[in-house]
């Protein structure tokens, strides 16, 4: 049987001591640059791993770290992940990907290996931004940060998307184009970017002269049919809107839906903003959909870049929301720039 190649074998068939190739490989000591040059393409051609762990052992550090989710559709941590994994690449550090599907048991399982692989650092996500439950494991003064995901723990570092500002841009947009009958869709009350963004909305309305008291607010659930549904509520009373900002992408496209099919012209006479810029969503809804990226991929380098300087030395807590972006598109009435 064929075995695995070992650090003996580079040093022999490189005519080096075991010492001189251990040092080529882990560009440690002072070696000639043709020595480290032939041991290296050795170790590559007979397919030579280092021992990680070991290496890891020796000098503090894994190399990487681990990322604990419970977002099972990957809708928000895949971005995010992007974010990370580019920033996390220049420092030449791999992410291992835990799925806790709201499982307290078995995040707990999860953190404990990851431990055990002596990673350097672990970041928690999720597939929304509420406050959740530190992380029930110990980790020991380990590197910890929470991104598009809360804790209560005053000493953690949490990264999440500024939902507020991000209603007031869209917001502050519609009246931009002239709008000033508005009305916002939106998901279940219960979560706390429900509640921000209908602030944000509440705050450019204000900011504007506006009553926000005139301007309906509808809360349902995260869905296409709900969009219709409330559009179908908004459109029976005397003054309906010439303008609704939706609390996410799908129940946006559920409301253009439904307008089309009453044969209301978007953006003419009814302009429609959404949020998330779910590209798939936005791009697909005829019209293309005008809309509030959060930007979760900057917000994963920004992870990144945090978690490196956590792991380090540099100290860093609390909660910091990141900006969102306006990403427009036909459905608002304003040109899309070029």
């Amino acid at each position: 049987m064929k075995t695995r190649p070992t650090i003996r074998d580079v040093a022999q068939l490189a005519g080096v001591s075991v010492g001189t190739a251990s040092k080529a490989l882990t560009e440690s000591g002072k070696l000639r640059p043709e020595t480290r040059a032939r041991v290296r393409a050795i170790a590559k051609e007979i397919g030579f791993r280092p021992n990680d762990l070991a290496h890891s052992l020796h000098r503090g550090q894994s190399q990487t770290v681990g990322v604990i989710s419970t977002d099972s559709f990957g809708r928000f941590t895949m971005p995010i992940m992007e974010g990370l994994e580019a920033c996390l690449s220049e420092r030449r550090i791999s992410v291992i990907m835990c799925n806790a599907t709201d499982d307290p048991e078995r995040e707990a399982r999860h953190v404990e290996t990851l431990l055990g692989k002596r990673v350097d650092g672990i970041v928690v996500t999720a597939r929304r931004a509420d406050r959740r439950p530190p992380l029930a494991v110990d980790t020991h003064g380990l590197p910890l940060l929470y991104v598009f995901s809360r804790t209560e723990d005053p000493d953690a570092l949490c990264l999440v998307p500024d939902d507020e500002s991000g209603a007031q841009l869209a917001t502050a947009h519609l009246l931009g184009v002239g709008r000033r009958r508005l009305a916002h869709i939106t998901g279940p009350e219960r979560f706390e970017a429900v509640r921000l963004r209908r602030a944000g909305f509440v705050n450019a309305l204000q900011a504007a002269g506006l009553d926000p008291g005139a301007a309906p607010v509808l809360a349902g659930v995260w869905s296409e049919a709900w969009g219709r549904e409330a559009l179908d509520r908004l459109f029976a009373s005397a003054q309906p809107p010439d303008a609704i900002f939706c609390g996410n992408d799908l129940i946006a496209r559920g409301v253009i839906d439904r307008l089309r099919e009453r044969g209301i012209d978007v953006p003419a006479a009814v302009s429609v903003v959404g949020f998330d810029n779910w590209e798939i969503i936005a791009e697909a809804t005829r019209p293309p959909l005008t809309t509030i990226d959060m930007n979760l991929t900057r917000l994963g380098h920004e992870a990144g870049r945090r978690l490196i300087e956590l792991i380090d030395g540099a100290p860093s807590t609390g909660l910091q929301r990141m900006p969102c972006s306006l990403v427009v598109r036909e459905s608002c009435g304003a040109r899309a720039p070029t």
